[in-house]
């Protein structure tokens, strides 16, 4: 088998149905399977799974046992040469795997390839390449300084070496995976994407940024504005350079001081608010139970080109691929107060999110 998708899944239900469809969409005409673990949701998720992704194996985890014990339970159930960790709350494109995987196959000593995120909103998000945070990038990036945290070495659009990739998005062989043994489950949750990155670059391995290739991915917290992010973040820090560099006093006085003042200066990072006029639905088929639902006039178009500013666009995947969603969101200008939800197959809702900052929005009809 050329390609295994793991995806470890909680309480996301309806990111997860959507992210299946374009998983589907994309390994058609391929030797691949799908995984999903689920750590013991509360949300239907996994019904869901069984009831409309049939040939999805699916893992249902009794506990809730974190992001790195959870992947490497789905990893042992791979049979790829390849394996695709992808959170539950992305898109990809039907053509995503099939030329990730043509690139991949033309280099030697290949560790990960990872490709350019973009957020809900089609705005690019600079965690898709990173540096490894040596404890200089590490403390600036503390004090609020990002600069050479992200690999800025690259444009968004190219291809390169880079060393540290977001868990988002991670394409490896198998082997190479179970030669670093995998992720390290001393992490629960954040840096066991970049403790990962980083036994592959030690053990010889050579990582590569494919910023041609483009996936969505619906953030749902911010970033050190954000309190308990910023204290979880510290403390993964805190396990990364005990078991890769050497400890001192120093570095761990700066990271208590890090927790702390997220503590006194931290909280919710504001969204603005979308001041949008219309919904315009891209769809050649009437949908009036979908628009009898909003609250706004509904506007439906069959063209892409036809999309005004001022609108919330709701792109229907009956008529519309994953492929045209994505570029549309990408290339739309953004300064015309235009945002984005989408209408999976044949379903009863619509999703999306204006901002990496905040969670997704979902509406029933």
């Amino acid at each position: 088998m050329q390609l295994s998708i793991i995806i470890l899944n909680y309480n996301v239900h309806y990111f997860l149905q959507l992210c299946l469809q374009s998983v589907e969409a994309a390994i058609q005409g391929l030797d691949a399977e799908i995984i999903v673990i689920d750590n013991n949701s509360q949300d239907d998720s996994c019904a869901m799974v069984k009831k409309k992704f049939p040939n999805v194996k699916l893992i249902e985890n009794k506990e809730n046992s974190g992001f790195s014990k959870g992947n490497n339970i789905g990893v042992k159930q791979a049979k790829g040469e390849y394996l695709c960790i992808l959170n539950p709350d992305t898109v990809v494109e039907e053509n995503t795997f099939k030329t990730l995987l043509a690139f991949a196959e033309k280099q030697k000593s290949l560790g990960i390839v990872g490709c350019k995120l973009i957020d809900g909103n089609g705005n690019y998000l600079p965690e898709s390449k990173r540096n490894v945070p040596v404890t200089k990038i590490a403390i600036n990036k503390a004090l609020g300084n990002s600069k050479h945290y992200y690999a800025n070495h690259l444009k968004e659009s190219e291809i390169g070496k880079v060393d540290v990739f977001v868990g988002a998005f991670m394409l490896l062989k198998r082997s190479v995976y179970n030669e670093v043994k995998g992720f390290d489950e001393d992490y629960f949750m954040y840096g066991e994407d970049i403790d990962l990155s980083y036994k592959i670059k030690k053990a010889g391995y050579q990582s590569f940024y494919f910023g041609e290739t483009s996936v969505i991915h619906y953030k749902g917290e911010s970033t050190l504005k954000d309190k308990t992010y910023a204290k979880r973040f510290y403390g993964a820090m805190q396990i990364f350079y005990k078991k890769h560099f050497k400890s001192n006093i120093v570095f761990d006085a700066l990271v208590f001081l890090g927790i702390q003042s997220a503590r006194l200066f931290g909280g919710k990072a504001s969204v603005e608010k979308l001041n949008f006029e219309n919904y315009t639905l891209v769809s050649n088929t009437k949908n009036e139970a979908l628009k009898s639902k909003l609250s706004k006039p509904v506007k439906q178009v069959s063209n892409l080109s036809e999309i005004k500013d001022r609108t919330q666009v709701i792109f229907d995947v009956n008529c519309i691929s994953f492929q045209e969603i994505i570029q549309q969101m990408e290339t739309s200008e953004k300064n015309k107060n235009i945002s984005f939800k989408i209408l999976p197959k044949n379903a009863n809702f619509i999703l999306g999110s204006h901002s990496s900052k905040s969670r997704g929005e979902l509406v029933h009809f």
